[in-house]
């Protein structure tokens, strides 16, 4: 073994440290800033914005969706609305959208679509409608947890509302 070798490995090991450092200050925290009430604000341009809240209201309809048809005891209608929230809805986001996002949001965000992926395997596997609401009972706790921890806005604008 060279001489020189630990003097490449330690400038090796500096610059990796450096570019997880790097990467965990751009990825984790995504593009947010404190707000008077407590919430982080994340930083989204109009477009953007609209999507993520395009994509919440679409989970609230699903919700909606749910209760309705498991009052009705229509589980087969709960799978096909709970499948349509799922993992197949999270597909195709860009990369900048996500990169703003923080890392707490996007895990509470892909959970929920795992949820309702989960909840449609349930509908399949019970006729108790108290076991779905318990269920999505449970998806609403990602709901209200993102809720009361961020808010969207646009960057740039004055953000004192």
């Amino acid at each position: 073994m060279k001489r020189g070798c630990w003097v490449c490995r330690v400038i090796n090991l500096v610059l990796v440290a450096a570019l997880v450092g790097l990467a965990y200050l751009i990825v984790v925290p995504g593009n947010i800033e404190p707000h008077a009430d407590g919430r982080s604000v994340v930083l989204l341009n109009p477009d953007e914005r609209n999507k993520v809240l395009g994509e919440m209201r679409g989970l609230l309809e699903t919700v909606q969706a749910v209760v309705q048809a498991a009052t009705m005891g229509d589980m087969e209608a709960v799978s096909v609305a709970s499948t349509a929230a799922g993992m197949a809805a999270a597909r195709g986001e860009s990369g900048s959208l996500l990169g703003k996002l923080p890392l707490e949001f996007l895990a509470l965000g892909m959970g929920t679509h795992k949820a309702f992926d989960a909840l449609a395997v349930t509908a399949q596997e019970t006729d108790d409608p108290m076991v779905i609401l318990e269920e999505l009972g449970v998806i609403m706790d990602n709901c209200t947890g993102c809720h009361a921890g961020y808010r969207l806005g646009i960057e740039g604008q004055d953000r004192e509302q």
